[in-house]
């Protein structure tokens, strides 16, 4: 199954385990799904490669449950080493995402092959330069951000001198303009900012805390999915 080509970045979901209040992470992954999510990228700076591979088994299985293996994108966040452990294992992991401090994508192509999905972060400073050279061939779409400083990743957008670097809907829609690939845009990222993200002509948007630490994460996942759809 070629997912390179199923590749649905229009509501993106990015969770590991101190995301979620204590909360199952499967559990709050399929509540995101049943509701619309169509990618779910696993990420943690806290938990052991040997945690992450049961949570892609987890997650995989949950799709499995739901019968959206073949429709929703299971990526992991910079761990090439838990990409290939867990697919060495017979576990569904579509691919990775990284960032410009992580393992080079021709690296992360070569031993994914061709038809796994790759996405990578768009670097802060110089953002629509650097989209503009950077070689896209083996990349499928870039992660853009933030749009409002986030709790979940404070360093998020931080410039040279030290502040928070965040993105207006103009320079969003820019970046749709120019850029070779899809873009999808996070970063504190709410409800009430996505009629005016998909005005701007961005594939999509991530989040994190708005579903993974909502009281309730399947309606707060129903009401961005459904915002998002009819905007």
């Amino acid at each position: 199954m070629n997912m390179r080509e199923r590749l649905d970045i229009s509501a993106y979901f990015v969770v590991g385990p101190e995301n979620t209040l204590g909360r199952p992470v499967p559990e709050v992954i399929r509540a995101a799904v049943q509701q619309g999510f169509s990618c779910v990228q696993l990420r943690s700076k806290t938990a052991s490669a040997r945690e992450l591979i049961r949570l892609c088994q987890e997650t995989a299985e949950v799709l499995q449950a739901l019968q959206k293996q073949d429709e929703v994108v299971l990526l992991v966040d910079d761990r090439l080493d838990v990409v290939l452990a867990a697919r060495e294992q017979g576990i569904k992991v579509d691919g990775i995402h990284v960032g410009q401090s992580d393992i080079p994508v021709a690296i992360c192509r070569k031993y994914l092959g061709e038809e796994a999905v790759i996405g990578l972060s768009a670097r802060t400073n110089e953002l629509l330069d650097y989209v503009r050279h950077t070689d896209t061939s083996d990349i499928d779409y870039f992660g853009a951000g933030p749009l409002h400083e986030t709790p979940t990743k404070r360093d998020c957008g931080r410039g040279a001198d030290g502040r928070i670097i965040t993105r207006s809907f103009e320079e969003l829609t820019e970046l749709h303009r120019i850029s070779p690939v899809p873009v999808v845009v996070g970063g504190g990222v709410k409800a009430r900012d996505l009629p005016a993200l998909k005005a701007t002509g961005v594939e999509g948007f991530f989040v994190v805390s708005a579903v993974a630490g909502a009281e309730d994460p399947g309606r707060a996942a129903e009401e961005m999915v459904s915002i998002w759809r009819r905007s």
